[in-house]
């Protein structure tokens, strides 16, 4: 698979990990009240983190050109399509487990340390093995496929986070309190420590976003196997997660279509990735990009169009427990 290469010293890998470290300490350091964040302090941050991202294209562009430019712009922006998706699941499991708003930015955030740190292993260890066997590109385009194909037409699956294998694992074998404690994700109760709900919580957040990470990072992949790009375009994405679900969490009604637009892009990173290992190739970056931008304008604007009637806020999600449509539910 011929792809985007360029050599990236030590110190640049440090220098990135460092002003991720930075920004996730502002993160931290900005809501250490617990305080309920609202849509505009959720706003702010969304921009916050979205201008990191743009810039740091531009950062891109400057350094290596157009073309690792466009690349990762490619990545970025199908990671931040596809972590909507994870906006709906997250409500979801917060509205099955009743957590109480101001302690969701804290288990959010370090939701998202273990995402990024997930995500790292899947990069480094897919990018290998599309590097030594050939056929890997097949398979993971096949999975990418499946999954578009589940995401667009498995509605009916309600998602149970007390189903969760790990859920499940973690509960048996660490004492757990089936209440709320605060913030804590530890406490002690008759002399002993024990977890907290917000703990399970925590580990059904985890939990799902491990199945997000899988396809996310081979929807990169897909797009390019340089793994600076890819880590750069999941972190960057990632980092506005929080910020993302504040803003989105009361509307997600409105974006009733989505799904089928972000299926329609794992399916086309699917095929464009057992492309790049027949004759054809690898499709042009451009190409690339102009498909994202068309997909996801289209499907934003038949949501935000075929919804107009209806209240903002997302009662039946918050009350039931059940997704809009249904269609984040395929990911349990």
């Amino acid at each position: 698979m011929n792809d985007l290469s360029f050599s990236v010293p030590l110190w640049g890998w440090a220098v990135l990990t460092l002003a991720i470290a930075a920004m996730l300490a502002v993160d931290l350091l900005a809501h250490r009240d617990n305080h309920v964040i609202g849509f505009r302090e959720a706003a702010v941050w969304s921009g916050v983190w979205i201008g990191a991202g743009l810039g740091f294209g531009l950062v891109l562009l400057a350094w290596q050109g157009g073309e690792v430019s466009s690349t990762y712009y490619a990545g970025y922006l199908i990671e931040k399509a596809l972590s909507i998706d994870n906006v709906f699941v997250f409500a979801l499991v917060f509205s099955f487990f009743a957590v109480p708003d101001a302690y969701q930015h804290k288990v959010l955030f370090w939701g998202v340390i273990g995402a990024l740190a997930a995500r790292l292993v899947f990069i480094f260890v897919g990018a290998e093995l599309l590097r030594v066997f050939f056929f890997t590109a097949y398979l993971f385009g096949a999975f990418l496929i499946w999954t578009a194909w589940k995401m667009a037409f498995s509605k009916d699956e309600e998602v149970h986070p007390d189903r969760n294998p790990l859920v499940r694992l973690v509960q048996k074998v660490v004492p757990t309190d089936a209440r709320f404690h605060g913030d804590a994700f530890f406490t002690r109760l008759d002399g002993r420590r024990v977890a907290t709900m917000l703990f399970v919580v925590l580990v059904a957040i985890e939990a799902t976003d491990l199945i997000f990470a899988i396809d996310s990072v081979a929807a990169v992949l897909a797009i390019t196997t340089n793994t600076f790009l890819v880590w750069t375009a999941n972190a960057f994405a990632v980092l506005g997660l929080r910020s993302l679900y504040f803003c989105l969490a009361g509307l997600l009604r409105r974006f009733a279509y989505l799904h089928y637009g972000l299926a329609v892009l794992l399916a086309f990173a699917g095929v464009k990735l057992i492309l790049s290992e027949t004759p054809v190739g690898k499709l042009p970056v451009p190409l690339t990009l102009g498909v994202i931008a068309a997909v996801l304008t289209v499907s934003v604007a038949w949501s935000l169009a075929a919804t107009r009637d209806q209240p903002a806020a997302d009662d039946d999600l918050q009350a039931a427990g059940t997704g809009p449509g249904g269609h984040a539910r395929h990911r349990e």
